[in-house]
């Protein structure tokens, strides 16, 4: 069964974003804003929080916004490649059609969580925990998720190709309609994973088996 993800609750009323508040500071805290087609570069700042806003078109070049806290936050074709987010918090916040290639959120936690059409290329969920989330029609070739905690997650028709996913516990985790050739993962967290039957041959040589 899907898990009930609770969607951003975003009111109407919000406040375009002033463009004078850059750079962002540590422990700054915006809430209902919206902010679209603009370029941040170069932002560096710990623990900033937003609260319900969407960032639409928005891009985030050379930036490290560790510890970050959002609730009821959308992001709408945004790039957010390569930039660093670990040790975030992510609650009702919703990721559609969004480049993720490379993006770190290593040691994050993620709540009612939707990754929509996005592209997560080698992007770093590593000792992450995660709970009600979904990753919907993306791509996650190569994206790293070992030693994460993955309740309540579920993958649908995602390109998943050399995922690493060591230290996962996959027991109910349903990569069935997911795309891949092979997983970096332990047979011991295998048990109780759901994939398809044409899929079984990518762990055969976890199982030491030869399929001719």
């Amino acid at each position: 069964m899907k898990p009930k993800i609770e969607a951003p609750k975003i009111p109407d009323n919000l406040t375009p974003w002033d463009r004078d508040v850059f750079p962002l500071q540590p422990k700054d805290e915006f809430r209902l804003f919206s902010i679209s087609d603009m370029v941040l570069e170069g932002q560096e700042a710990a623990k900033v929080s937003f609260e319900k806003a969407v960032f639409k078109n928005v891009t985030v070049t050379d930036s490290s916004l560790t510890g970050l806290e959002l609730t009821d936050v959308v992001f709408d074709k945004c790039d957010l490649s390569n930039v660093c987010l670990t040790d975030s918090f992510f609650h009702r916040t919703e990721f559609r059609h969004c480049k993720l290639i490379g993006t770190d959120f290593t040691r994050s936690r993620f709540q009612n969580i939707r990754f929509a059409g996005c592209s997560g290329d080698y992007a770093s969920f590593r000792f992450c925990k995660f709970k009600q989330a979904a990753f919907e029609n993306s791509s996650l070739i190569s994206a790293d998720y070992s030693h994460s905690a993955l309740p309540k997650t579920w993958f649908t028709a995602c390109r998943i190709d050399q995922a690493n996913l060591s230290g996962c516990k996959l027991e109910g985790i349903d990569l069935s309609d997911c795309d891949f050739g092979g997983l970096m993962v332990e047979i011991e967290d295998l048990n109780g994973c759901i994939i398809a039957p044409h899929q079984a041959s990518s762990f055969a040589g976890l199982l030491g088996l030869i399929i001719k």
